[in-house]
């Protein structure tokens, strides 16, 4: 008799493991410091005020002449990567701190604050207040 499949779910594959860079598990400070992007001021994520932070972060994404976005998508992608990625390690306070640091940054750059989406009555329409 010839061997038949059994139907089911397909087997385990093994997880990919991220390539890391010199240094084993730090690969998040690996892209901090040898980033392609910017040049960050040292320090720059353990500043103690969001507008601090935000205002490095501007001034290094201004500098930068490697970028490939704007300054501003700059800064912001390296700040939400730090939260993202290095957030595990980080202490409440300073990760609300670096979450604070979004908001100053869209206030250097004019930018509008994401807020919810109004709000709709039955017939599709927005309400009014």
């Amino acid at each position: 008799m010839p061997a038949t499949r059994t139907r089911g779910r397909a087997a385990k594959s093994t997880p990919r493991r991220a390539v890391s860079k010199p240094g084993g598990r730090r690969w998040t400070q690996y892209v901090t410091t040898h980033s392609n992007a910017l040049d960050l001021e040292p320090g720059v994520f353990t500043l103690k005020s969001p507008r601090e932070v935000a205002l490095s972060l501007r001034r290094s994404a201004e500098r930068s002449d490697r970028r490939k976005a704007s300054p501003y998508g700059s800064a912001m992608s390296m700040l939400t990567f730090c939260i993202n990625r290095a957030g595990k390690g980080l202490s409440r306070t300073q990760k609300d701190r670096l979450i604070r640091a979004k908001d100053e940054l869209r206030k250097l750059y004019g930018k509008p604050t994401p807020g919810l989406a109004p709000k709709r009555n039955g017939d599709g329409g927005i309400r009014r207040p």
